[in-house]
């Protein structure tokens, strides 16, 4: 049988998401297996299916790693089971990254592969600090070396180069700095270091090749790119002004489930935030398709079809495939849906709703209904515990005889990952998000589940923390779980959630 199996060969680039390729981020959406590198920013493993095995082979100098010879045979294993596996690794693949022993196992298996090509903090952290490693009057030509092993290098012929790019080299910095001296480089030639570039914790340190190793005593400076020579000088003059984003420096803690994140994410993000991820909700289906696959085979006996969720939308219309059907089923029902996530879920599907309420929430859809509700049938495909009931109730009586199936059932997971935890006891959240209110009552219990149920705890732990929620009911939640809610978008939608933020953190500058 044929091995359908293949390994990418990803650069990650040089750190935040916005900077990873867009086929980079196709290919980790759809891997299977990720292999990644300890200096990959964690962001980028929020693109993988949870269904991902994803495996941390560390690489980073001076620290744990998996031995290069392991990792290979991992790759090829994956590839060999028919995986699509993803090796990421930070920067591009072809600078100091070692991929030429993973290829040639690779095609010594037969395993079919491909690499891609990332953003190499060669040449992204120069430019994030303003340094041009040409110019026609101060650099010619530039070169590339590891610093790691100074002892095998040319410093001769590389002091006579214009511009030099440093990577790894900045626990050889003295020694660095003795061989170009030695060699003839004069000793105020500029330079500069490069931490963490792309990131909010970016720095800078410029010096001269005379006092730039006492400039940087004592502090710690990997990961860093070192740059010598003349263009140094231009970083004061051609640096990027700092960005203007409200949200820069922030941390916020999105409680969504895992497959319905990524949206939110991107909102902030572009705002400057640093997202993380804590999926309070795990979506599955119902415990029985039965009552969904009854009302399916009689959908004609319907008048209207409500959807109050994305998830709804896609459960219902999975089952109407599932079951040998498609959207023609719906021919002479018109469709109603709650907010804009719907709506967009239901296009996606090729059909408009035929209405929406004005709200964006499920209280408005009765109180702008475009019939007379009085002997209406109508199905409502929905959570299968834990929703409004408010809905429902308002619907009969009002005199529509309301058919409610379970299309999906919301479960809470069964811990708060370790990452998120340290992140809340160590104060790094400046603000958390809830987009309804089983979020807010599921990250309620994971908390008291790990604080032993203390709520003196909860409120030293959520102290200075922003709660910030989508609308009025998810808000009353956080009132009777938390005693306040800091934000409340007065859209309840993603974008509205986003802008109260912002205005927020605008404030209290």
């Amino acid at each position: 049988m044929q091995n359908l199996g293949k390994v990418y060969l990803v650069g990650a680039g040089v750190g935040e998401l916005a900077y990873l390729t867009l086929r980079g981020k196709q290919l980790l959406t759809e891997a299977e297996v990720l292999i990644y590198d300890a200096l990959v920013d964690s962001d980028l493993l929020t693109l993988v299916s949870p269904n991902c095995l994803k495996l941390d082979v560390g690489k980073r100098g001076g620290q744990p790693s998996t031995p290069q010879a392991q990792i290979n045979q991992l790759l090829v294993a994956y590839c060999l089971q028919g995986k699509q596996v993803v090796r990421l690794k930070s920067g591009d693949p072809f600078i100091f990254g070692r991929v030429r022993e993973e290829i040639e196992a690779l095609v010594a298996a037969e395993c079919a592969f491909e690499v891609v090509p990332g953003i190499s903090s060669v040449l992204a952290a120069p430019t994030f600090a303003g340094i041009p490693l040409t110019d026609k009057y101060l650099s010619n030509c530039f070169a590339v070396l590891s610093g790691h092993q100074p002892e095998l290098l040319d410093w001769n012929a590389l002091a006579k180069i214009d511009t030099l790019v440093i990577l790894m080299g900045t626990r050889y910095l003295a020694e660095i700095v003795t061989k170009l001296l030695a060699c003839g480089r004069i000793a105020d030639e500029p330079v500069a270091i490069i931490c963490n570039c792309s990131r909010p914790e970016q720095k800078i340190f410029q010096g001269t090749l005379t006092d730039i190793v006492d400039r940087t005593r004592g502090i710690s400076l990997s990961p860093a790119v070192i740059v010598i020579g003349k263009v140094v000088d231009l970083a004061s003059q051609l640096q990027s002004s700092p960005s203007s984003a409200v949200l820069t420096g922030k941390t916020i803690l999105v409680t969504r489930a895992a497959e319905q994140s990524s949206q939110f994410r991107d909102l902030l993000q572009q705002h400057g935030a640093k997202v993380l991820e804590m999926p309070a909700l795990e979506i599955m289906p119902p415990s029985s398709w039965q009552t969904l696959d009854n009302a399916i085979a009689n959908l004609p006996q319907f008048n209207w079809l409500i959807l109050t969720s994305a998830n709804g939308v896609e459960y219902f219309f999975e089952r109407l495939a599932t079951l040998g059907k498609d959207a023609r089923s719906l021919a002479g029902i018109k469709i109603a849906v709650v907010g804009k996530k719907t709506a967009a879920t239901l296009q996606r599907k090729k059909l408009q709703p035929d209405f929406i309420p004005p709200d964006f929430v499920a209280d408005s859809l009765v109180a702008h209904f475009p019939e007379v509700l009085e002997g209406q049938k109508i199905l409502f495909p929905r959570v299968e515990t834990g929703g409004r009931e408010i809905l429902v109730k308002e619907l009969t009586t009002q005199g529509a005889e309301v058919t409610e199936v379970p299309a999906y059932q919301s479960g809470c997971p069964q811990k708060i990952t370790a990452e998120i935890w340290q992140a809340l006891q160590q104060k790094q959240i400046d603000a958390i998000t809830f987009a309804s209110s089983k979020t807010v009552r599921n990250f309620h219990q994971l908390v008291q589940q790990e604080l032993g149920h203390s709520d003196i705890l909860l409120t030293t732990l959520l102290e200075n923390i922003c709660l910030a929620s989508i609308g009025p009911q998810t808000s009353q939640t956080c009132q009777e779980l938390f005693n306040r809610v800091d934000v409340e978008a007065q859209e309840y939608t993603l974008e509205g959630l986003t802008t109260a933020l912002v205005n927020y953190f605008s404030n209290i500058k």
